[in-house]
């Protein structure tokens, strides 16, 4: 089996180590600093566990994104796992996808939803499958990373031929608490869920995710979780209202010191992942002839503080 996973961040590395723990070690497709940031094929890659007193390497091929046309291992995958921010996701695929083989599978592992709908149409015939992970990665540098949390992930199929047995055997065996699940969209919108409360008003408030316990923000996650609700529900998706208040706390208070995502996006003045959290919603809300005043706000809050935004 040829695995290769796109985005070699903190997720992209730690997953790559959790394959070759199962002995499938995988291919690393990267942008091109990312290559030759570490001088050389030689050094390797180095996983610390949560302790910080254990640690792990392993050797993986690097191809740049530069070295695409001249790779001849592409047409060899059977499965790309895709782990970069949404909305990198279309043009970095759109790029692989005259060099991968029809039987090829893609994966898409990401925080936020939409990018599937956007890369649907050019996919002509390969399997797609989605996914969510709640493992918490931390990248320490190019070619390290440390393991800040244990999770449980959860894939489904999407669209196209489904993922082989081989294949998805492979993968929840090498990745703990994983499992394979009928429908994915409810688990990716729970995880919606999580991301909608968490990483805006973390970003706006400049706090941690544990401040948002406080009393202060409750009416406004309430007011979130309301309009996602009534999207998910047009969407023909079923939530428990008090689980998905009760799962987005529990986050809350498990990472309570945790800066997320986009509050470090928005501090580094990078671009956020906003119109595929907040945003898909107000998208889809729209679909549907409804307005959601209290994403867009966010939405529009957002994408003021990240210059980078689209």
């Amino acid at each position: 089996m040829t695995i290769a996973i796109l985005g070699a961040g903190a997720i992209g590395q730690l997953i790559a180590h959790q394959l070759a723990n199962a002995n499938v070690a995988p291919l690393l497709l990267v942008k091109p600093d990312q290559a030759t940031s570490s001088n050389d094929q030689t050094t390797p890659f180095v996983l610390e566990q949560q302790d910080q007193h254990q640690h792990q390497q392993h050797q993986f091929e690097v191809i740049s994104t530069g070295d695409y046309l001249t790779a001849t291992i592409l047409p060899d995958i059977e499965l790309l796992i895709v782990t970069l921010k949404a909305y990198q996701v279309v043009p970095a695929v759109s790029a692989l996808l005259p060099k991968l083989s029809s039987k090829c599978h893609i994966l898409l592992l990401h925080n936020g939803i939409g990018s599937h709908l956007e890369l649907q149409p050019q996919l002509d015939g390969l399997g797609l499958s989605l996914g969510t992970t709640s493992q918490g990665a931390l990248k320490l540098g190019p070619r390290t990373v440390r393991h800040t949390g244990e999770g449980m992930s959860q894939f489904g199929h999407c669209s196209g031929p489904e993922l082989s047995a081989e294949l998805r055997e492979s993968l929840l065996r090498a990745i703990p608490n994983s499992s394979w699940v009928e429908q994915i969209m409810p688990a990716l919108w729970q995880k919606l869920a999580v991301n909608a409360v968490i990483n805006p008003l973390t970003a706006l408030n400049n706090v941690p995710n544990g401040a948002l316990t406080a009393a202060r923000y409750q009416p406004q996650i309430d007011a979130i979780l309301s309009e996602l609700q009534q999207v998910a529900w047009l969407e023909h998706i079923r939530l428990d209202a008090d689980k998905l208040a009760s799962t987005v706390r529990q986050v809350m208070v498990l990472t309570a010191e945790n800066f997320s995502s986009m509050h470090q996006d928005v501090l580094h003045k990078r671009r956020t992942e906003i119109d595929y959290i907040n945003g898909y919603l107000v998208k889809r809300a729209a679909a549907h002839k409804l307005a959601l005043p209290i994403n867009q706000q966010l939405v529009s809050q957002i994408n003021r503080l990240s210059p980078a935004a689209a």
